[in-house]
């Protein structure tokens, strides 16, 4: 493969791909994405969606989303979570266990602030 034609693949190509496939996965998932959110409101009162500052290509910061999974404290508690940790709400478990709780990162993904892997 020639350096010219990879260097579009990069730039353009995976880009456009991953923006329309997020956009694709964000479409045909959005019937769970209602059923998991009323699931974590009904759980645990507070925001359905969890935001963590994260730092991207050239440096650039973007607030990446996560489904919450964990109860709402007043102390920013940032210690690692564990396997039985008190923390974890009932479907926060049953979130972090298949991933669910990653797919609101799809949205970060059409936004160009993260890639497909």
């Amino acid at each position: 493969m020639r350096k010219g034609r990879y260097g579009f693949y990069v730039k353009v190509g995976k880009p456009l791909l991953d923006r329309l496939l997020g956009l694709l996965g964000l479409i045909c998932l959005s019937w769970l994405y209602l059923l998991i959110a009323l699931a974590i409101w009904l759980d645990d009162p507070g925001p359905v969606l969890f935001r963590q500052e994260r730092v991207g290509l050239n440096k650039k910061n973007f607030m990446m989303l996560k489904f919450r999974s964990m109860r709402v404290n007043d102390t920013q508690d940032t210690a690692w979570t564990t396997d039985h940790d008190d923390r974890r709400t009932r479907i926060g478990t049953l979130l972090r266990k298949f991933s669910l709780d990653e797919l609101p990162q799809l949205w970060n993904v059409v936004r160009g602030d993260m890639s497909l892997v």
